[in-house]
Parts: structure tokens; C-alpha cells; sequence
């Protein structure tokens, strides 16, 4: 099973919803570097489940656990792992689902793939919470590369089709900050409390509705990355697609690109205190595969939650015959919200993994 990504270091994801435990190892960090616990449990906490009605009620601590590869609080060259116990599982409210796969959901390829022997209680290995161990190991990566001066972050840049304002042109690790402070991850509040109501909404009307997240990485050197196959965009888009629910993907001016002309789209050349910048950033910060030093900016999307409280059709597996089926348990009416933290840990991790392989001098 293919749950890890990463060159030099290699971040790989274990465990299902309900199993014992989920976890990651993280196999190629840098000796010597501190890892401040108290930043990391505050960085996992946004991600957390239980905190709002806009998530689900299940309370889970997510206090990792480190097994290895950190001695003192530095890493110490050998592979990082740690777990988070699971806690509160309600497998029962997933036995009908063995036979009667979700719309949605993986259960029915998951079936098909392992001949009906995978688990899939709460999604199993598919569950998005797994992305719990992938904060874990970018909350790790966020640190690192804050000491040299980059800095990830991220926000909502839509919620069932309502706007927040997108990044500015250079933003700042300050923004970073204060936006990730915030309760819900909206530059403007004002549109922070128009996507609240639509999904309380979604919710009322045991329906979901999805998100569009946008990420900055704000200090990158210029020159990181390959052409075609190796690129930054190929690297960050293969490991972004693996967190649960994620469709889609795009950089710099993405798609909305299409409907320019070359004499919009293109970002003119600038120097500024002796280096190349550029004066727009459609690219996204990214030519050819390569960084060009200014802001990287990507955004991804998020389908709508699909377990919901409506009956759908689905079959009986069993039988090989149409079926009905109303979903229960505890599950968010809008996922979009939590994967902002999730969306920059992932970036986080790619970005480390391909400034260690590219040896530009910052390590």
C-alpha cells in the first residue's frame, strides 16, 4: 500500500479509523533539530475533531506519542515514529456498511481491491483521520523550515461557493499567523460568517457542502525543483490528492489561467535589492517545475462530505441487488475547514524533503 510520499525524507502513514492506533514515520529528517511540543500539540489542535458543531462530536486527543527518533526533544538521525491512540470509536454505527458501500465513499473500490477484507469502519485506512499523523509529521516539517526562514500557511479560500479574500501578492509569516489563530481560517471574517451559516445549514438538512483551500509558501530560494516529471507542482499535487477528500489541485492562477491572454498571465521581471522578483505572481511561483523565488501559491478543493444523513441508493453487495441506505454516526457537514492545517502540513513536508534533496545550501 502506497501511503507514503517523499525522496530523502520519506513521511509514511499507518492505521485505520477504528483501529488501536494510528501513526507516521518520518525516515531521512536532519540530526539535531529541536522540536518544540507544545507548537506541534497547538498546530494538531486546529485539525482536531469535537470543537464546534461545524465538526464532528467524536473527542479525540491526538496527543502523539513518539516511539523513536527523538532524544531530548531533538531528532536524533534515526526514523521518527509516532502514534495517537484512537479513543472514541463507535464501530457499530458502520456494521451495515460491510454489505451496503457508501456513495462516496471508498468501501465499494476498497472491497473490490482486497475481495471485502479491508476494514472500513469510520473509512478505514481511506478516513481522513488519518490526516491527524500527516499534521504530525508537517507540524515537524513547519518547524523546520521556519528556521531558515520559510513559512507555510494557509486559509479558506471558499466554502460552498462563498469567497474569502485571497492572499495578497507577498504574504507574510505574520498573516500566517494570525489567520491560523483564528477559530475559523478566513482572512475576512465577514465571509467567514456567510460560509459558517451555509454549512450549519448543510447540516440542518442532513446534507454537506465542500471548500476550496489556498496555501502560500512565503522564503523559498529560487532554483528548487526539476523540469517536467520532477517538478515542485508534480511533487506537491501527488502527495496533496492523498489527503482524504481532496479532487483537485492547481497552482498560481490554475485553471482561471484558460481564459487569459499571454499579455495578462505572464508576471514581468523586476529587480529589487539585487535580486529577480516579478511584479504579479500568476505562476504561482513556479516556471518550468522550478521555483522562482517568489511566493508559492496553491490551492486545493474539497468535496463535500459524503457521509449525510439523506437515504441515497446504493447496493447490497451480498445479494448483487439495489438497496437503501441512511448513514449514522458522527460525521463533519463540512471537512473543509479542518484540512487547512492538514493542506499545509503536507505542502510542509514536500517542501523539506525537496530542499534536502536540492542541497541549496539550506541545510
Amino acid at each position: 500500500m502506497s501511503s507514503e510520499f517523499g525522496n530523502i525524507l520519506r513521511v509514511g502513514v499507518f492505521g485505520q479509523s477504528h483501529g488501536r492506533a494510528i501513526g507516521v514515520v518520518m525516515d531521512g529528517l536532519p540530526a539535531g533539530e529541536e522540536i518544540d511540543l507544545e507548537e506541534l500539540r497547538r498546530f494538531l489542535d486546529r485539525r482536531k475533531p469535537g470543537g464546534s458543531p461545524l465538526s464532528t462530536a467524536r473527542k479525540e486527543t491526538d496527543a502523539p506519542e513518539f516511539l523513536a527518533g527523538l532524544e531530548g526533544g531533538k531528532t536524533c538521525g534515526a526514523p521518527l515514529c509516532a502514534v495517537i491512540q484512537n479513543a472514541d470509536q463507535r464501530s457499530k454505527d458502520y456494521g451495515e456498511l460491510q454489505d451496503k458501500p457508501r456513495p462516496g465513499h471508498a468501501d465499494y473500490t476498497a472491497w473490490a481491491k482486497w475481495d471485502g477484507r479491508a476494514d472500513m469502519r469510520g473509512g478505514g485506512h481511506f478516513s481522513g483521520r488519518l490526516t491527524a499523523p500527516l499534521c504530525v509529521a508537517g507540524g515537524i516539517a513547519k518547524q523546520i523550515l521556519a528556521r531558515r526562514g520559510i513559512f507555510v500557511g494557509a486559509h479558506l479560500a471558499a466554502v460552498a461557493g462563498i469567497p474569502d479574500r485571497p492572499f495578497p501578492l507577498r504574504p507574510t509569516a505574520e498573516l500566517f499567523a494570525e489567520t491560523a489563530a483564528k477559530p475559523f481560517p478566513v482572512l475576512d471574517n465577514g465571509a467567514g460568517e456567510r460560509m459558517r451559516a451555509a454549512i450549519l445549514e448543510a447540516k440542518d438538512s442532513l446534507d454537506s457542502v465542500g471548500g476550496v483551500i489556498e496555501c502560500a509558501a512565503i522564503g523559498l530560494p529560487a532554483g528548487l525543483g526539476e523540469p517536467m516529471f520532477g517538478g515542485v507542482e508534480n511533487r506537491l499535487a501527488a502527495a496533496l490528492f492523498g489527503i482524504p477528500a481532496v479532487k483537485g489541485v492547481e497552482f498560481g492562477e490554475g485553471f482561471r489561467s484558460a481564459a487569459l491572454r499571454g499579455s495578462q498571465n505572464n508576471d514581468p521581471f523586476t529587480v529589487e535589492d539585487g535580486r529577480v522578483r516579478a511584479e504579479s505572481n500568476h505562476a504561482g511561483g513556479i516556471l518550468g517545475g522550478i521555483t522562482t523565488g517568489m511566493p508559492l501559491t496553491l490551492r486545493a478543493a474539497v468535496k463535500p462530505t459524503p457521509s449525510i444523513g439523506q437515504a441515497q441508493k446504493t447496493v447490497r453487495l451480498s445479494r448483487m441487488e439495489a438497496a437503501e441506505l441512511t448513514i449514522r454516526g458522527r460525521h463533519d457537514p463540512c471537512v473543509a475547514h479542518r484540512a487547512v492545517p492538514v493542506v499545509e502540513a503536507v505542502t510542509a513536508a514536500v517542501l523539506l524533503d525537496l530542499l534536502l534533496e536540492g542541497n541549496h545550501g539550506t541545510f
